[in-house]
């Protein structure tokens, strides 16, 4: 049996305590780092020009990015003259705005299938795609911001006994 007084005893007791416990407190925090964007750099052996291709319901867009002035080309038209609404414009300016290229590089875009705001979609993804073998460097503000993320909602197809996708037919009482 021990001698020692036992109030000093749980003294003891509390002060180990105290020290276990600061010392599991005190752990360095570290952030982990973000994961490199993964992406084949695609260019045409001919121009040199960074290629993309995005999707967007029935829409597909071929991209062809180059260093220059900040000129965007769709279907051999201006961007305002083929996209007229505002919301399909900021839609294609988006990953250059993102990424700080909007006045740096030319592009010119082959869109085809679906309607306007299919079309800018898929312009929205094709150049995103571009940028990220042009530049690796902007993956992460281009994924952030969700231009590398294919958007697979897609028109519903109609089902036999219905009119439609889900609309039923009429409910008659008699």
């Amino acid at each position: 049996m021990s001698t020692a007084d036992p109030q000093t005893e749980d003294v003891q007791s509390e002060a180990a305590a105290e020290n276990t416990a600061v010392e599991t407190t005190t752990t360095d925090t570290v952030e982990p780092t973000p994961a490199p964007v993964v992406h084949v750099k695609k260019t045409d052996p001919k121009t040199g020009e960074h290629l993309g291709t995005g999707r967007r319901k029935s829409s597909v867009a071929r991209v062809r990015l180059k260093a220059g002035s900040g000129k965007i080309t769709i279907n051999d038209r201006e961007l305002t003259e083929y996209f007229p609404n505002l919301q399909d414009q900021n839609q294609v300016m988006g990953p250059l705005r993102d990424s700080g290229y909007d006045s740096k590089v030319d592009v010119r875009i082959l869109v085809c299938g679906g309607g306007p705001t299919g079309q800018s979609g898929a312009c929205r993804m094709g150049l995103g795609r571009a940028l990220l073998s042009y530049d690796v460097e902007v993956g992460h503000q281009l994924k952030d911001n969700g231009h590398l993320t294919r958007d697979s909602r897609m028109k519903e197809r109609k089902k036999y006994g219905l009119h439609g996708a889900r609309r039923g037919t009429q409910f008659s009482k008699r």
